[in-house]
């Protein structure tokens, strides 16, 4: 039997993210890799995390974003790389000339596609088997579930301070229409210096802090211990992107949003309709203002809303919507590696 190692953080070795019954496998985020090492088994494969199948015994190595040492010349030929997290979060997966350490790079990114050296592969989820089309239940207009994350200042396509902007925009003119939930949002830490990061032990200070810096969201409600059952009550979640205007860049947000029956809107991946049914979202880019969007989803009537639940669950159910499913992550991997074999 042929060993494929998996290079994953340490607190998820021991196959641990293999471990579907996992307190960490929240929402179902061990679904890809739960489908993978299923499907190189059917192959004959054994799949198993690197300190069990190390990179030096291993005929393929798997790696999932660009690994701070990079692969042996000698172990180029068996290295494959998995970019997930956009050039935004992590400049290294684009820097090119390290491509080369690797075989084949899968993608999200459609504009790298060529099936050749790179191939397409989405951010996957574990579909439910159906959602609850429903809306005389919803008795809350939208949501927002996001952590609250340090706005990078150097990439002007960012979403972060959007967010932000649709979160105060609600606060200022429709608060009791809007809730805000996720990690971060209840406090606000000095960051800096070690001197200055010392005065978070005053909790006083970094409330005066907050309220200075206008860091203060009367909308947030905590944190979300499970998405869907909250989400669920909802009509409308804003669901953008870290970044926009990246082809092929749709992460969990959207999704989070189908699977509590909660209809996104959504801003981020500037040919999402190419991947998704523009009549399963909102588009963001649509409206030129709050006020303009507000007017469209508080007005929406049950027929047409529903009409939104229909469209996303025969999207969940189409061929396009396997795609985005950890079955389809599985297969394409599975099969771009054992070509070469």
């Amino acid at each position: 039997m042929k060993k494929i190692c998996l290079v994953i953080p340490k607190y998820l070795q021991k196959n641990e993210v293999f471990n579907i019954e996992s307190p960490l496998n929240r929402d179902g985020i061990f679904d890809k890799y739960i489908k993978l090492k299923s499907e190189f088994r059917k192959h004959n494969w054994n799949l198993s995390t690197d300190d069990i199948n190390t990179i030096e015994v291993s005929d393929v190595v798997l790696y999932f974003d660009m690994p701070k040492t990079l692969p042996s010349k000698n172990k180029i030929n068996c290295s494959y790389l998995i970019l997930v997290e956009s050039s935004l979060i992590r400049p290294d997966n684009y820097e090119f000339e390290k491509h080369s350490y690797f075989k084949r790079i899968f993608t999200w990114n459609d504009e790298l596609v060529d099936n050749n050296r790179y191939f397409k592969l989405n951010f996957s989820h574990l579909f439910p088997p159906n959602i609850k089309v429903d809306v005389k239940n919803k008795d809350k207009l939208c949501i927002l579930v996001s952590g609250n994350k340090k706005t990078p200042s150097h990439n002007i396509n960012e979403l972060y301070s959007k967010r932000v902007d649709a979160i105060k925009w609600f606060e200022s003119n429709q608060a009791d229409k809007f809730d805000l939930f996720g990690v971060g949002w209840g406090k606000r830490r000095f960051e800096g210096p070690i001197l200055l990061r010392a005065l978070n032990r005053v909790p006083f200070l970094c409330e005066l802090f907050a309220i200075l810096t206008g860091q203060v969201y009367p909308s947030y409600r905590g944190v979300i211990k499970n998405k869907k059952i909250v989400m669920e009550n909802y009509k409308f979640s804003i669901c953008y992107e870290n970044v926009k205007d990246i082809p092929g860049y749709i992460t969990e947000k959207i999704f989070d949003s189908f699977f509590a029956g909660c209809v996104p809107i959504y801003w981020g991946a500037n040919n999402v309709s190419k991947h998704i049914p523009s009549n399963c979202f909102v588009d963001k880019r649509d409206f030129q203002s709050y006020e303009e969007l507000f007017d469209f989803i508080s007005n929406i009537d049950d027929e047409k809303y529903i009409d939104y639940m229909n469209n996303i669950q025969n999207f969940l159910n189409s061929e396009d919507g396997f795609k985005f499913t950890g079955q389809n992550f599985a297969e394409v991997v599975v099969c771009n590696v054992l070509k070469d074999f």
